[in-house]
């Protein structure tokens, strides 16, 4: 009996100290430049709710970065699934944290933490809710009650820092600036990993290279705001057009801070400001019809100018967040009973999907306005910095395909939210100070991008994988897109960071601290090819119609109050169901639109753009019935094993087709061999493809020899991996079951008998 215990405790013995050796070589991997704060040992990571025999045991580990766990057995190496250069599987950094909360089994107590405070229980669990919706469970059974209590403390305290210099990435940039002195430069203002980088805006040459881009010769870069005297909110440099420039330097003489953004789109003209609420004096109130006056001049055009303000027709900040919180509560529900029947009824009242429809709504009404009537808008805000931020990129992204690109669209969100002042500092909550100013304004323009890419899937050239990883970057404070309210907030912090951490005053700050858009620090080469949509059409690119090769290209028209007939052209280039929802955004902008009535020009606009086929490299209008604006289910449910397809969901068709384009550059590359070669000679064809590391698509073709096999990780959720997060009982034959088969139930009976058939 004595030796078997004896052998039991050596044993166990000689399995901890393998499991600490792992521990160490795993930290030193994931935690390079990080602080250790706090650890425990013997820790379980809840994976079932229904059984513990998936969970994992290990190490949970607190450092002024992340709460990271080290699991005690090594995890098998998978093939297809996205690697993250700076988090592990199971690393959560602090600013992604929610909520810290405490369980204590045998008291009964619940405790959410928050920094500085007191635990008067040894915690037997431990919940953390994630700001993307992920929900982690660690048991300490089996862990010593003072360390868990300890570390419990250690996460909540680290997750409310007091002051935004003590984040981890100011910490983090300053030590890899030094490690990386003589040997590279942080930043190419060129290129960087063999991809073109996105302007950030911060100087004038980025605006002079948009100003060609757009061929608006009759535009200047002004830099009246260099040192942010006029105005703290917005960026240094920003366009005006020749006629603006005296009523700029008027706004300077009379300390007028209404400073004007101009929007470039080809050939149109769009405007933001901000609407200042207090009461104005007739002098002011004469600036303004003056400033109004010179919009109006520097159309092409000379046409009108509609001003329109945001704070009226749009929900509120708190409306946005409220439907968010609701939205978020539902689909992390813990757990989820089967009895449940409201699931589906429950997302349509938290008003979410309404807020994106009314947002995509505002959108299309301006892109009328511009492309339709063929006038100046002037879209006004309380501030300029919320509302604004979201109506004015959708409205961009609606009539500039050079935004639906991957370089574009990043140029689109330094250029009107970054540089524009919008505050992701207060917004995104990352000192967890003020709960209030917290809303997910930018989650919520992400939403409306993949609803428009949901409908029209070969007009941008990125992915929803795309736009789900840039969502998570926003609580990862190692880049300076997400982290400031302001550009003059973004200098002097960054001048005192490079004062703190004797960088030389000569330095770029973008190059210390970079912009989110330098993937190469997050992202492989290889896994930064899921960002690209192998169903792109780019510029110029043809399509087959009746068997013949066309390039669509709209023209430019300007609707009179004149009632014509309507159009009989076939609806096409739309993802499904093109003939019913025709009309559907007639219908839906103007409720008392009906066939009796008289037809406005705005009507027939969008009758006559839906009943066109859709050039995607044109002008794209998304289409707006409640039916048509689905849940984003990669990014609202990934994390909910249950909610996973096993090689199923969207990544099958991304995968073939990943593998039929690459199939094609393959026999592009060996056609090419046969190109220079002498007349009457029969050159053999090279089997040299283009490298691996140059291919555009994460899913390789395969030789005929060696068939192309399903990914060892091939789920609806793909690339993200829903493993180790609170799970929640079987699903089947429940209404989220349902859902998750493409059934469209979530509508009230209401809703589908008010929709256009």
């Amino acid at each position: 009996m004595i030796s078997s215990c004896f052998l039991v405790a050596c044993t166990f013995e000689i399995g901890f100290t393998l499991f600490v050796l792992h521990s160490l070589r795993v930290l030193q991997t994931y935690l390079k430049r990080q602080i250790v704060v706090n650890e425990v040992n013997f820790v379980k990571k809840c994976i079932s709710t229904d059984n513990s025999q998936d969970d994992l045991w290990g190490k949970l580990i607190c450092t002024n970065f992340k709460v990271s766990f080290i699991p005690q057995d090594p995890p098998q190496k998978q093939r297809t699934q996205l690697f993250h250069l700076l988090l592990g599987e199971h690393d959560i950094p602090l600013t992604c944290l929610d909520q810290v909360v405490t369980v204590n089994d045998l008291k009964g107590k619940k405790k959410i933490l928050s920094s500085n405070q007191k635990l008067k229980f040894n915690p037997t669990e431990l919940i953390l809710y994630c700001k993307d919706l992920r929900i982690i469970r660690f048991c300490f059974d089996e862990a010593g009650p003072e360390s868990a209590r300890k570390v419990c403390l250690a996460i909540a305290h680290y997750s409310h820092p007091a002051d935004i210099q003590l984040l981890f990435g100011f910490e983090y940039q300053g030590r890899r600036y030094h490690e990386s002195k003589g040997k590279e430069r942080l930043r190419s203002s060129s290129q960087r990993g063999g991809a073109l980088q996105a302007p950030i805006f911060d100087r004038s040459s980025d605006w002079d290279r948009e100003i060609k881009r757009t061929s608006a010769s009759e535009w200047r870069v002004c830099s009246v705001n260099q040192k942010y005297a006029i105005s703290p909110r917005f960026q240094a440099f920003f366009s005006i057009s020749y006629f603006f420039r005296k009523y700029i330097l008027l706004c300077v003489l009379l300390r007028r801070v209404h400073i004007f953004l101009w929007c470039f789109i080809p050939e149109l003209n769009i405007v933001r400001t901000w609407l200042s609420r207090q009461q104005r004096c007739e002098h002011q109130l004469l600036l303004f019809c003056r400033i109004f006056s010179a919009i109006r001049k520097s159309h092409p055009q000379d046409s009108e100018a509609v001003r329109l303000e945001l704070d009226k027709g749009l929900p509120t900040i708190q409306e946005i967040q409220s439907a968010f919180a609701k939205i978020r509560q539902i689909c992390v529900l813990d757990p989820f009973e089967e009895t449940e029947e409201r699931w589906l009824s429950s997302i349509e009242n938290s008003r979410w999907l309404d807020y994106v429809r009314v947002f995509l709504r505002q959108s299309a009404e301006i892109v009328y306005l511009l492309d339709g009537r063929n006038v100046s808008v002037i879209l006004q805000e309380e501030e300029d910095r919320d509302l604004n931020c979201v109506v004015s990129s959708l409205v961009q992204l609606m009539l500039d395909p050079h935004y639906r690109s991957l370089t574009g669209f990043q140029s689109l969100v330094q250029k009107e939210w970054v540089m524009a002042g919008h505050r992701f500092l207060d917004r995104c909550n990352h000192l967890k100070k003020n709960d209030r100013e917290e809303c997910p304004l930018f989650t919520l323009f992400l939403d409306c991008v993949w609803q428009m890419m949901n409908q029209y899937p070969a007009a941008f050239e990125f992915t929803e994988a795309y736009l789900t990883v840039l969502s998570d970057s926003m609580w990862i404070p190692l880049f300076s897109t997400f982290l400031f309210n302001s550009p003059k907030q973004r200098t002097q912090l960054l001048t005192d960071f490079a004062k703190n951490k004797a960088i030389p005053p000569g330095e770029d700050p973008a190059g210390f601290f970079p912009a989110v858009w330098e993937w190469s620090q997050q992202f492989s080469t290889k896994d930064q090819t899921l960002f690209n949509n192998p169903m792109y059409v780019g510029k110029g690119s043809a399509r087959v119609q009746n068997g013949e090769v066309k390039t669509f290209r709209r023209t430019k028209k300007v609707y009179s109050s004149t009632v014509r007939g309507t159009s009989s052209l076939p609806a096409n280039g739309l993802k499904g169901n093109g003939e019913r929802r025709r009309s559907s955004l007639v219908s839906e902008l103007k409720p008392d639109f009906s066939p009796v009535k008289v037809e406005s020009p705005s009507d027939r606009f969008f009758r006559d753009w839906f009943s066109q086929p859709a050039d995607q490299h044109g002008v794209l209008i998304p289409l707006l019935m409640p039916s048509h604006v689905a849940l984003w289910k990669l990014f609202f449910l990934r994390w909910v094993s249950e909610a996973c397809i096993p090689n199923g969901g969207p990544i099958t068709t991304y995968h073939k087709l990943s593998q039929l384009v690459d199939e094609i550059d393959i026999l592009q590359s060996q056609l090419r061999q046969y190109k220079g070669s002498s007349p009457g000679t029969t050159p053999l064809p090279s089997p040299s493809v283009p490298p691996s590391n140059q291919r555009r698509m994460y899913f390789k073709a395969s030789p005929p020899c060696d068939p192309s096999t399903v990914p060892d990780v091939f789920t609806s959720s793909f690339p993200f991996s829903p493993v180790g997060n609170l799970c929640r009982r079987n699903l089947q034959g429940t209404p989220i079951g349902k859902f998750l088969n493409g059934a469209k139930i979530w509508l009230s009976t209401e809703t589908l008998a008010n929709d256009t058939v």
